[in-house]
């Protein structure tokens, strides 16, 4: 997560960047991630109403979920994505191209 939707992300929830970046991210492999609760859920995700609660600024990882390369290396692992995963799997179709392009803003 770059220091811009970081900026985003804090104003949303209306919180200082210091305190979001102490409290609510990690380092993964030398990249910024949000932090999740114990259950996996993001700490954005209003556990009432099961919405993100900073959605107008969330960033490109989440942005392109589902579409990492995690949930899509195999079939089973796009089976497991949608059983851990309600949205996933139903709606409109995305074509391969664009998932191509959702997965490579996460690795740029």
């Amino acid at each position: 997560m770059d220091d811009e939707e970081q900026a985003a992300i804090a104003e949303a929830a209306g919180i200082s960047l210091m305190e979001l970046r102490l409290k609510r991210t990690r380092l993964i492999g030398g990249r910024v991630s949000l932090r999740e609760r114990a259950n996996g859920d993001c700490t954005f995700l209003d556990p009432n109403t099961r919405k993100c609660t900073v959605y107008a600024a969330r960033p490109v990882q989440c942005r392109t979920w589902p579409f990492w390369d995690s949930n899509l290396n195999t079939p089973a692992d796009w089976e497991r994505t949608k059983a851990e995963c309600p949205g996933a799997g139903v709606g409109q179709l995305v074509s391969l191209q664009d998932i191509r392009r959702q997965a490579n803003q996460r690795s740029l």
